[in-house]
């Protein structure tokens, strides 16, 4: 079993300016440079046949290339149950079509649907019971969070592997975009 997602790398540009954001919040696990990502779909675990297959039919996604810009920050989860802080991604046409694309690639390889609404998003740390007064003040001092654009002509299909220090991404395979 390996688990799968697919995502959008964060070019060095515009993720290391996000790592200057990552602070102020006490323990939480900020996401390194090379972790930051724009998930399209996540597939979860998957057998090796399935996974070969899924790679093929990602390889058959065509979408053109397109500008794409950060805008804003949140949390997933609330109250005491603040789970994760993110940057926002600004709203994008060809960013929810290549998601689409991703998710049709997902059931022709035989997957069941993704039931989970696609927001799109770059996790910045994962938090533990953090004090939700700390994240609502972490929120109002970056939420103006607004990237330069950014070219993405290319998406990849990523394997995830826990680790005591969280999950560890490996690329397995980067797909072009026309």
């Amino acid at each position: 079993m390996i688990r799968l997602f697919a995502a959008i790398a964060l070019p060095p540009e515009i993720g290391l300016p996000l790592q200057a954001r990552q602070t102020g919040l006490e323990g939480a696990r900020w996401r390194p440079l090379e972790a930051l990502h724009i998930t399209l779909r996540f597939f979860g675990d998957l057998k090796e046949t399935l996974a070969e297959d899924l790679a093929a039919e990602l390889a058959a996604v065509r979408t053109p290339a397109f500008a794409l810009d950060l805008a804003g920050v949140g949390h997933f989860g609330e109250a005491q149950d603040l789970h994760a802080v993110w940057a926002g991604v600004a709203d994008s046409e060809p960013l929810r079509r290549l998601a689409r694309a991703c998710e049709t690639a997902a059931r022709r390889a035989g997957l069941e649907p993704d039931s989970r609404a696609y927001r799109p998003h770059v996790t910045l740390a994962y938090l533990k019971r953090p004090d939700p007064f700390s994240v609502a003040n972490w929120e109002a001092a970056n939420n103006l969070l607004h990237s330069p654009s950014f070219e993405v002509n290319r998406f990849g299909l990523y394997s995830s592997h826990l680790t005591r220090h969280g999950s560890a991404y490996g690329l397995e395979q980067l797909y072009r975009l026309d």
